[in-house]
């Protein structure tokens, strides 16, 4: 299979407990999948590049599969890797600190026995620009990848985005998103990010994460999606939670605010993965960024309503359009 689209970042074993609902206990995750759960909303024929270990549940390769997925790029190494991540929810849906055996215990909950022996990771890992040695050192792209027309690299060290971006450009890549890691956004890698982002179809980072890279410099949002414009990336798009999201084209120095949609709060876990799969989806079949963004809006609005990388998929037929129509009125130009 030659897929059209093709999502690089992590697969996990994932523990949550949400907000609300029942506990997913070590379920098929990771930001690749959530990725390609918004994605899978509107488009389909995807590959997905990650690593996982030898003891990687074969039942969770099935399940991604079972959904249409090319797992020609997920990488099976001959060693055990300690995929696990798990994720507690308050009433008021933030994370909640503590250990697992406390989080399981105060809910009432039989602590699982795949949890013995977590320790918290931050995903993903790579810290300040190093490889990610546990999920993402090594990432080789099988051949039918590079003629994908659409990519997607979940938030990775730099240097392995680098690595992917400039392997993709060198194929038959059209269309390429980056979603960059919150552990090389501060300013001292600002050089390096720049040389990155040329040739970028589109920047994702989060409110935060853009205020740490220019942390010192400037307050406005818009000189800092110019900024990094100018280092040759065509779109920037500024995910802000709750507040929506702030969309800039660098060809035309367009500016627009979308607000979020008032979705049900259910489980914020992946929401800006399939956030941006939803975006990926919208660029490749309009070429429009205001267009793809509405769509990666409603992608995360349905991700939020329920657990599970593939919550999206088992909405109500017609509901995406529905919700694409009323943010559309919706769209204020800056």
């Amino acid at each position: 299979m030659e897929p059209i689209f093709a999502i690089a970042g992590r697969i996990t074993r994932e523990f949550i407990l949400p907000p609300l609902g029942v506990p997913l206990l070590d379920v098929a995750g990771g930001s690749a999948l959530y990725a390609a759960g918004g994605l899978l909303l509107w488009e389909a024929e995807i590959g997905l590049l990650a690593r996982v270990g030898e003891d990687f549940p074969r039942a969770h390769l099935r399940e991604i599969e079972a959904h249409g997925i090319d797992t020609a790029g997920i990488q099976i190494v001959q060693q055990s890797l300690d995929l696990r991540a798990f994720y507690s929810y308050n009433a008021k849906f933030e994370g909640t600190r503590g250990s697992p055996v406390s989080q399981f215990a105060r809910r009432g909950l039989t602590f699982p026995k795949t949890l013995l022996g977590y320790q918290s990771q931050r995903e993903p890992a790579g810290e300040h620009g190093r490889p990610d040695a546990v999920a993402s050192a090594g990432l080789q792209i099988p051949a039918s990848y590079l003629g994908a027309r659409a990519i997607h690299l979940c938030p990775l060290d730099l240097g392995t985005q680098r690595h992917l971006i400039n392997a993709f450009r060198a194929g038959a890549a059209t269309t390429l998103t980056v979603d960059p890691s919150p552990d090389y956004m501060v300013p001292r890698q600002m050089k390096e990010l720049r040389i990155a982002l040329a040739g970028v179809t589109a920047f994702l980072p989060s409110e935060d994460e853009l205020r740490s890279l220019f942390w010192g410099q400037t307050y406005d949002l818009w000189e800092m999606a110019a900024g990094l414009s100018e280092s040759g990336c065509e779109v920037v798009v500024i995910k802000r939670g709750s507040s929506g999201q702030a969309v800039y084209d660098g060809r035309s120095k367009d500016k627009w605010e979308i607000p979020a949609y008032p979705a049900r709060l259910a489980d914020p876990t992946g929401v800006g993965d399939a956030f941006c799969g939803g975006f990926l989806a919208g660029y490749r079949s309009t070429y429009d960024p205001l267009q793809a963004t509405l769509r990666a809006s409603v992608s995360a609005s349905l991700k939020l309503e329920g657990s599970g990388a593939f919550y999206p998929l088992s909405t109500l037929s017609g509901l995406a359009e529905a919700r694409l129509s009323v943010l559309k009125d919706l769209v204020r130009k800056v």
